[in-house]
């Protein structure tokens, strides 16, 4: 099954239709399986006391509250039907994290393949409760979340009616550090939950996803943007189209070099087999008669004759014929 590969527009639009449109077709220029955004009714997610988190008043100054900023980046339901339209004219699955229960209404109206649930969701009772009865897949981020909030939030989407849970490993931190991505908890994800497992970047690179695919991720996502040098909270830490094309590119090499995890000789390598073994030659002239010995015999290639694993068998045996030297010795 080949790796899901989400490109993470979110809120890169910054509020164009327009933009989001050029940011679904780079997505599939590049290669991307689906194309991600946000859907929420502001004021349903925001109240107007919440702050904006660091890396945001960083991106996007400190004046404004999050709500202000938050409004004036988000598209209405209409926008996101035209968008999910456009996205299937050109081939590319659309998708978007609801972030309130009017919006996974909403969504549901378009049939998404399966829901994702971003992480600041992951304690949301009513929320996963309202996701759970509409019995489609999740992807779940679980960035910010202890063993046991995941464990309860899988409990509650699995006991709704959810008939499948991906749970990826995540880092709330725009841009995460390189050590704090922390790529080896997949593996304990997977052990903990039984659940497939992937993994939610937000490291600047490709490096991770790489990584993370030779981990044996099933799903990866990352933010992309047109242009990091946008105004708005998350470009920055969003990849540019080519670099998400190489990040594709590289996933997809990945995925071939894992292979099937049996070690065997492969169809490309055996030919090479006699090339680069060697076989038990004579190492001067040994007239027919004499006896094989640690002095008139070596090893070289090609790797067509008696294995040098037989050296011992050989040793003490005696010549049937003359051999020249380099000639591969026969019993």
């Amino acid at each position: 099954m080949s790796i899901l590969i989400i490109a993470e527009a979110g809120v890169n639009h910054n509020g164009s239709l327009e933009l989001a449109k050029k940011l679904a077709l780079a997505a599939k220029e590049a290669g991307a399986d689906i194309v991600k955004y946000q859907t929420a009714v502001p004021e349903l997610v925001v109240s107007k006391f919440a702050e904006k988190a660091d890396y945001q008043k960083q991106q996007t100054g400190a004046e404004e509250s999050q709500l202000e900023m938050v409004k004036k980046i988000h598209f209405g339901f209409e926008e996101h039907r035209q968008l999910k339209e456009y996205c299937d004219s050109i081939g590319i699955t659309y998708l978007s994290s609801p972030f309130d229960i009017p919006s996974i209404e909403f969504l549901e109206t378009m049939n998404p393949p399966f829901y994702k649930i971003p992480s600041g969701e992951i304690t949301n009772l009513p929320y996963l409760e309202k996701i759970a009865q509409l019995k489609k897949s999740v992807v779940l981020s679980t960035g910010m979340s202890e063993k046991e909030e995941i464990q309860e939030a899988i409990a509650v989407l699995k006991h709704g009616g959810c008939p499948k849970v991906t749970v990826l490993h995540c880092n709330t931190e725009y841009p995460t550090p390189y050590e704090d991505a922390n790529l080896t908890a997949m593996a304990d994800l997977r052990q903990l939950t039984g659940c497939e497992v992937g993994f939610s970047d937000h490291t600047l690179g490709i490096a991770c996803d790489i990584a993370a695919a030779a981990l044996g991720a099933t799903v990866i996502e990352k933010h992309f943007t047109l242009d990091k040098t946008m105004e708005g909270p998350d470009h920055k830490a969003s990849l540019e189209p080519h670099e998400l094309k190489e990040m594709v590119d590289s996933i997809r090499i990945v995925e071939k070099a894992l292979g099937d995890g049996k070690k065997q000789v492969s169809a490309s390598e055996g030919k090479n087999k006699p090339i680069a073994r060697k076989s038990i030659v004579a190492a001067m002239p040994i007239k027919k008669g004499e006896i094989f010995t640690a002095e008139n015999l070596t090893t070289k290639r090609p790797g067509d004759g008696i294995s040098p694993m037989k050296w011992y068998d050989v040793l003490g045996c005696c010549a049937k014929r003359d051999f020249a030297e380099d000639e591969k010795i026969e019993l």
